[in-house]
């Protein structure tokens, strides 16, 4: 039994390492930069040690703006991509011999360069001196006038933000809920319909409960990801987001390590803190009500 046991924590033993290296060390890192004061990336010297990275973070209007917008993005993302996809995928399961193909073509977002999505939606959306853009030439068409989607008022650039977001998480989503709803036991409808039960009952009673797993799996990663969010915004906006009043909390602490006013670990540690504290309060609270609502 002695044998097994270290047996087994041998065969863990690389992963353990592993985790250790890359994940727990640096986590440990970040935070003894964050409490550094004054830290020089040329001396490797920090002047002492304290809360101020903390109180400088929160008190600057980029890191301000950076959670606001990171907030909105998660808020609205991430309801609505699911909600999309559920619906999606449940007009897919309707359609069994068109299923296939239909999943291809919704998955193909995916696997596309998320730059090169990002090109294509500052086409759509930004007005140039050639033309206004195809959803602006829309605007117009219906009576209303063109609107500057990637450098003009705040909510319209947000509007692109989320609407991008979207469009990028949505094919994954799909694939999984499709998944999930053809692994639903068919022995159940049947019952359903013997009894007489209507469709929206069956879908709450019986298809809701069944694939909540997944969609608790779907809700947890999403919530993650757009808290990590910053490639998409730089695709639509560029690199100085904020400039565009469009930075991220991931963006904020990119800049303040590598922009060209960077070279600020410790700010940027304190922000990643901020970040990591934010993401996990969060995720604690999903554990917590899928205890409820979740049905394994």
């Amino acid at each position: 039994m002695g044998k097994s046991k270290y047996k087994g924590w041998l065969y863990l033993l690389p992963a353990i390492v592993f985790l250790a290296v890359f994940m727990v060390y640096p986590l440990v890192d970040v935070l003894v930069y964050s409490a550094e004061e004054g830290y020089s990336f040329a001396s490797q010297t920090y002047t002492g040690t304290g809360l101020f990275n903390y109180s400088y973070v929160l008190h600057d209007p980029y890191f301000l703006q950076a959670v606001k917008n990171t907030f909105l993005i998660v808020i609205i993302t991430v309801p609505l991509s699911t909600g999309f996809a559920l619906l999606i995928s449940l007009a897919l399961t309707s359609i069994p011999k068109l299923k296939n193909l239909f999943q291809t073509i919704y998955f193909l977002p995916y696997v596309t360069n998320t730059l090169a999505v990002g090109l294509v939606f500052m086409i759509l959306f930004k007005p140039t001196f050639y033309t206004d853009g195809m959803v602006n030439l829309l605007i117009k068409f219906f009576g209303g006038q063109a609107v500057d989607f990637i450098e003009g008022p705040y909510w319209a650039k947000m509007f692109v933000m989320c609407f991008y977001t979207i469009w990028v998480v949505l094919p994954f989503k799909i694939l999984i809920l499709t998944s999930a709803l053809a692994s639903v036991d068919q022995n159940l409808y049947n019952a359903a319909k013997i009894d007489g039960t209507s469709k929206s009952r069956t879908f709450f009673r019986i298809t809701l409960p069944m694939i909540s797993p997944m969609l608790f799996y779907l809700i947890i990663t999403g919530f993650i990801g757009a808290f990590k969010a910053y490639s998409d915004e730089v695709a639509l906006f560029g690199t100085n987001l904020n400039v565009a009043g469009m930075n991220t909390i991931v963006g904020y602490v990119y800049d303040m390590l590598y922009s060209s006013g960077g070279g600020y670990p410790s700010y940027a540690s304190a922000a990643a803190i901020m970040l990591f504290v934010i993401v996990l309060t969060i995720t604690c609270i999903n554990l917590m009500v899928s205890r409820r609502s979740v049905h394994y």
